[in-house]
This record gives structure tokens, sequence and C-alpha cells, in this order.
């Protein structure tokens, strides 16, 4: 993302003869390590429409990749695109997490709606650089 916005932030800034922030703070990353959050991150992901009212509740995102997604409790009915030949468009998971880790959790159920996290929006600090330290004795 930073490739892509940060030249065209300093052409608009060079454009409105200003300096500073163009674009607020857009994602946010993190690691995903556990199979809960892997399970949480894709069903986010896939129906993450659905939350903005963009998706009907029983319906997939075709803009998405929920349509090749395999990991659905009931498959869902996708209408057919007869004029676009079948093609690989995503590739497949490679990492345990993705492939096995999380779905000991249950497969997505289509109607089920991405959850806000607690967390959200609050920074996890560095484990590292953390004040409590475990000492062993």
């Amino acid at each position: 993302m930073n490739a892509l916005l940060s030249p065209l932030a300093r052409a608009l800034n060079k454009l409105w003869g200003r300096k500073g922030k163009v674009f607020p703070e857009r994602y946010h990353d993190e690691v995903i390590s556990t199979p809960t959050q892997a399970r949480n991150a894709l069903r986010y992901v896939l129906q993450n429409g659905k939350k903005h009212g963009v998706v009907l509740p029983s319906s997939i995102d075709l803009c998405s990749s929920a349509a090749l997604f395999d990991g659905w409790m009931v498959r869902p009915s996708i209408p057919s695109i007869n004029a676009a030949p079948t093609v690989a468009t995503v590739a497949p998971a490679s990492t345990w997490l993705l492939t096995t880790g999380w779905r000991r959790h249950g497969l997505l159920d289509i109607r089920q709606f991405p959850q806000h996290s607690k967390a959200a929006g609050r920074r996890r600090g560095n484990p590292a650089q953390s004040s409590c330290r475990a000492t062993s004795r």
C-alpha cells in the first residue's frame, strides 16, 4: 500500500503546495498465529460485504474469493458466468493454519457476519519491549 500511496501523496502535496499526511492510516497489519485468529480473518475477508450491507445475508460476495473457498458448512449456490473460462484465480493455502488449523473451530457459516474484536483499534505492545519480563527462579 505504501508503494502506491506514497508517490500519490507526494504528487498531491506538490499540486496543492503543502506538506504533511494526505491519507490517514488505511490499514493495519497483524500476525495471525492461532487457529482462532485464522478463522476470524477468513470470516472477516469473506463475509465483510454483509456487514456493510453490500451483500445479501444469504449470499456470497462475488467480487471476493468466497466462490472458490472450500471451508463453508454448506456450499453456497453460485450463479455461473458462462462467458468466463474457469481459471485458478486464488493461490491454494500452503500453511497449516490455513489448510487445517482454523477448521478445528468449525467450518464457516454463510449466514455468519464478521465480529468486532474487543481489541480492535488498540495497538498491541511488543513483548520484547515489555516492562513485565518473565524471570526464572
